[in-house]
């Protein structure tokens, strides 16, 4: 049993343990996951997973990474974070990704917009953005559909492979007030 921080129909919020360490080892290894995440060409060793779950966990004021379960069987399906949590202007970076064979089940949206509850009514943030590339069609879905409207673009930003050169957008989410 796990600490749950926010609950939702199809997916929780928990918070992460070492044991959840393996799984992201491997879900940031296969390359479909990784190639909408920054550094889409790195190749991650165990221990740089173990140093990352050292450095979240003593970094919690400035990110705040949640393993994402599904309800049903309470097995991990991805991460999601609030990241570079500014807390004197009330904004925070979001990220996100889950595992490719939980992919098209509504769990990243449903993450998302916890992750969201979570800042605006926990963190007290007023608003909190994403950045991400532009092939990434499903990632841009799941922002709108929680509300992140498309405030910024950079041309040719990034380098994914497999799509050359893509803009990098940029959408924020303000907390209704």
């Amino acid at each position: 049993m796990r600490p749950v921080v926010v609950k939702g129909k199809l997916v929780s919020l928990a918070v992460p343990t070492k044991d959840d360490v393996r799984r992201a080892w491997l879900w940031y290894n296969d390359r479909d996951v990784r190639r909408f995440l920054s550094d889409p060409d790195g190749l991650f060793f165990f221990e740089d997973e173990l140093e990352w779950y050292e450095a979240m966990r003593r970094g919690k004021r400035e990110n705040r990474v949640f393993t994402v379960l599904e309800n049903s069987s309470k097995s991990p399906v991805g991460f999601v974070g609030l990241h570079r949590i500014n807390h004197k202007d009330g904004h925070a970076e979001l990220g996100y990704f889950i595992a490719k064979e939980y992919w098209n089940r509504g769990y990243a949206t449903e993450a998302v917009g916890l992750a969201l509850k979570y800042a605006f009514e926990w963190l007290n943030l007023r608003k909190v953005y994403a950045r991400v590339y532009e092939p990434n069609t499903a990632s841009i879905r799941v922002l709108e559909k929680n509300g992140f409207e498309l405030v910024g673009r950079m041309k040719k930003h990034s380098h994914i492979p497999g799509y050359g050169f893509v803009d990098e957008l940029i959408f924020e989410k303000f907390r209704e007030e």
